[in-house]
C-alpha cells in the first residue's frame, strides 16, 4: 500500500525511534545563521557533527575559521538527552598507501573525541571503488569500534541507496549501531534529464529510471538493505533531503538537459536549500507547485514564461518518506542532510514534519 491513503490517521502511542540530524559547523556563518541556538534538540536523538577532515597520513583537519567547535552544542544536546557523533567524511583510500596512516588516524580521533566529549563517530565515504577499498572500509569501521567500544561509544556509515557490496555489509553490520542510507541526490547535475530527487515510491513514467535505479526511491532503497543485503531494520536510518535542484534549462519534470558531456551539467543545475530559497517559490514569484501522487513528491515548475523546474521535497512528502521507512518496514530511525537547509530565519517545516513521522502521529500540514 502506498499513497496518501497508508497515512495514519490517529495518534498511537510514540515507539522509541532515532531522528539523527546532520549538522555542518559552516552554518553558522551562513544567512540565516544557524547554530545550537536554532537546534530544537527535543525533536532530535542524534546530532551528526560535520566539517572535520583528514589526511592521508592520518592527521586531522579541524577547522578554524570559523572555530569547528561548538561547546554549546554538545552541551545543550547532553542536557536534552542528545547524542552527538563527529561526522568525518572523504575518501580513506589514501589510508591504503600510508604506512601506519589508519593506526594514527584511530589514535588522533581517540583524543580528539575523548577531549571534546563526543558520542560516537559517523563514517561518510562516498565511494569505495575496489576490492581494496572494501578491504580498507572493513579495517576502518572495525578498528573504530575497537578504539571506541560498544555501548559507551556510537558507530555509524553514511551509505548509498543502491546499497553497494563495497561497504561488505554482512562483516561490518556486527560492529556498527546503524547504516545511514541517503536516499537523495537521485537529480542532480551529472543526470542527463530532469529527474526527481528523491522519490518515495518509484514512477513508472520514469523515461529514463536508470539514472536513479537501483534505489531510486525510498521503497526500492529498503528493499535493497532488507531484501537483498540482509541489513536488520532496526540498524537502518532512512535519509531524507532539506534541499532541492533547479533545473534552469527546463521546463517538465524529465525534460531532456542539452548534453554537456552527457549531463546537464553544474552551472545548470544549482542545489538549493528548501527553507531560504524553494520555500520563498512554492506558488509564488512565477513560480506553481505540483505534487505527484504517485511518487509522493512535490515539484515546482515556472510559469512566468521563462525555463525552470526544481525538485524538492515539502513537509509531506518528508513525513511520507520517514513514516513509511519506519513504520511501514520497520526501519529503525531517519536521517537528514541537513539541519540548517530547513531554516527560514523563523521556522523548520521538515524538521517539524519528521519529527511527527517519527512520533507516528499523524501529520498536522497541508495535503494537496
Amino acid at each position: 500500500m502506498c499513497g496518501l491513503a497508508m497515512l495514519p490517521v490517529h495518534a498511537q502511542q510514540p515507539t522509541s525511534k532515532r531522528l539523527v540530524g546532520d549538522y555542518g559547523y559552516w552554518s553558522r556563518t551562513q544567512t540565516p545563521p544557524y547554530s545550537s541556538a536554532q537546534i530544537p534538540f527535543g525533536k532530535l536523538t542524534h546530532i551528526n557533527h560535520a566539517g572535520v577532515g583528514f589526511n592521508a597520513d592520518g592527521s586531522l583537519s579541524v577547522p578554524t575559521d570559523p572555530p569547528f567547535l561548538e561547546p554549546a552544542l554538545i552541551a545543550k544536546a547532553h542536557a536534552a538527552g542528545v547524542k552527538v557523533m563527529l561526522l568525518l567524511g572523504g575518501d580513506f583510500t589514501g589510508l591504503e598507501t600510508t604506512t601506519g596512516g589508519l593506526q594514527t588516524l584511530l589514535a588522533n580521533l581517540q583524543t580528539f573525541i575523548a577531549k571534546n566529549g563526543y558520542d560516537g563517530l559517523d563514517i561518510d565515504w562516498e565511494y569505495p571503488a575496489s576490492t581494496t577499498d572494501t578491504q580498507m572500509f572493513y579495517r576502518l569501521m572495525t578498528g573504530l569500534r575497537r578504539t571506541f567500544p560498544s555501548p559507551q561509544y556510537l558507530l555509524s556509515a553514511d551509505v548509498p541507496p543502491w546499497g553497494s557490496t563495497a561497504y561488505d555489509y554482512q562483516n561490518v553490520t556486527p560492529a556498527i549501531d546503524f547504516w545511514n542510507v541517503m536516499m537523495y541526490d537521485c537529480a542532480g547535475p551529472w543526470t542527463d534529464d530532469g529527474q526527481l530527487n528523491s522519490p518515495v515510491f518509484p514512477d513508472p513514467n520514469n523515461p529514463q529510471p536508470w539514472e536513479c535505479q537501483p534505489g531510486g526511491s525510498a521503497e526500492q532503497a529498503a528493499n535493497i538493505f532488507l531484501n537483498d543485503l540482509g541489513v536488520p531494520a532496526a540498524k537502518l536510518n532512512m535519509g531524507t533531503p532539506f534541499y532541492g535542484y533547479f533545473y534552469l534549462n527546463l521546463t517538465q519534470v524529465y525534460g531532456r538537459c542539452t548534453l554537456v558531456y552527457g549531463e546537464c551539467g553544474y552551472a545548470a543545475v544549482p542545489s538549493e536549500n528548501y527553507g531560504t530559497f524553494i520555500k520563498q517559490r512554492i506558488n509564488a514569484l512565477g513560480w506553481t507547485a505540483y505534487f505527484d501522487k504517485g511518487t509522493m513528491v512535490p515539484y515546482l515548475l515556472r510559469t512566468d514564461g521563462q525555463p525552470g523546474f526544481i525538485t524538492y521535497d515539502n513537509a509531506l512528502s518528508t513525513y511520507t518518506r520517514i513514516w513509511y521507512a519506519e513504520w511501514q518496514r520497520g526501519l529503525g530511525g531517519g536521517f537528514m542532510w541537513s539541519l540548517d537547509a530547513d531554516y527560514d530565519g523563523h521556522s523548520q517545516d521538515l524538521l517539524n514534519a519528521m519529527y511527527q513521522a517519527t512520533m507516528n502521529v499523524p501529520f498536522s500540514g497541508p495535503r494537496p
